[in-house]
């Protein structure tokens, strides 16, 4: 195995760093659904996260090991939502102050949480500017200390302690299906299967029209998505895989796999009338694999992260309308 940023041993230490810091997410199990399937379906329900996704683990793990120094000094990201929120209380608990660089056309509960939890949000379009140079000039600027969403080795051992957990509260599992966006949590927990359970197969799962790490496997290099392109999976909407998450991605996955809006739409539907849990579009993606049978559950045990459920009450209901497949 070649040699990562990030091994089971970094994950283990940053399980120990955020114990009493995050919740142990339950793992969730329907006899009826996995009788409707034919084999056993695991959903690690991150959405009851703090900041109701699992990227708080990696933003406090990387915060909580900055010098005093560099905490006065603050931090800068860019998120679409759950990183932000996630830094934002990890800043706030350690008491430092954060910079968030978000799309415009970010949801509004996700910037007014944000702001709530005391982060200053800077906005960009994500059509004509790029994110990475929005950071890099506020960096410059005012001297703060980018936590990037992934791309960041203490970032991916604090991701990695929601798929060591998974693993330590499910039977043995054939395979697991991560959304990914910009690779992290999917490399995190390739590097946790790799290493603690060989033989569980890990996937990477992303918008039908954001599909950059399916194609990027293809190709053995990074390959970016088409501008202009938007899917309602707006946590998950990267332009390119990053240079840390990617190769182990590259090395460690068993494949990608893809889903439509529409699927997305019905496995929100099915996880709340079967799981009784709300999740963002982003989160599901995983489920969507499964229901729309990309990956075969027929007498295996499967289990997918539920990456969040930063979702407003109306946006939910419209998004799984029984009308609204298109």
């Amino acid at each position: 195995m070649k040699r990562h940023p990030v091994s089971l041993a970094d994950v283990r230490a940053a399980q120990g760093t955020l114990a009493g810091i995050v919740v142990r997410t339950p793992v969730l199990e329907n006899s009826d659904v996995n009788e409707m399937l034919g084999g056993r379906l695991l959903l690690k329900a991150e959405s009851f996260q703090r900041t109701g996704a699992f990227k708080f683990r990696g933003a406090f793990n990387r915060t909580v090991n900055l010098s005093p120094e560099e905490r006065r000094r603050g931090v800068v990201s860019y998120s679409s939502g759950n990183h932000a929120l996630g830094l934002a209380r990890a800043a706030q608990m350690l008491r430092t102050s954060a910079v968030i660089v978000m799309p415009s056309d970010v949801p509004a509960n996700k910037m007014n949480a944000t702001r709530a939890l005391g982060a200053e949000i800077v906005t960009f379009d994500r059509n004509l500017e790029k994110s990475a140079e929005v950071v890099a000039q506020i960096v410059k600027q005012s001297g703060r200390i980018e936590v990037p969403p992934s791309a960041h080795d203490q970032i991916l051992a604090g991701a990695g302690t929601a798929a060591l957990e998974l693993l330590e509260d499910s039977p043995p599992l054939d395979c697991v299906l991560v959304p990914c966006g910009g690779g992290g949590l999917t490399a995190a927990t390739a590097v946790v299967m790799a290493e603690a359970s060989p033989n569980t197969q890990v996937y990477a799962v992303e918008p039908a029209l954001f599909d950059d790490t399916l194609r990027s496997l293809a190709a053995g290099q990074p390959v970016a998505n088409p501008l202009n392109q938007h899917t309602i999976c707006d946590s998950i909407m990267t332009p390119i895989p990053n240079d840390v998450t990617f190769p182990i991605n590259l090395d460690l996955l068993a494949g990608g796999v893809t889903a439509t809006d529409a699927e997305v739409r019905a496995a929100m539907r099915f996880a709340f009338e079967h799981f009784k849990i709300v999740t963002e579009p982003g989160a599901v993606v995983g489920l969507a694999a499964v229901l729309n049978g990309q990956i075969d559950i027929k007498n295996k045990t499967i289990a997918t992260i539920v990456t969040g459920g930063n979702i407003d009450a109306a946006r939910f209901a419209d998004l799984t309308g029984e009308n609204n497949d298109a």
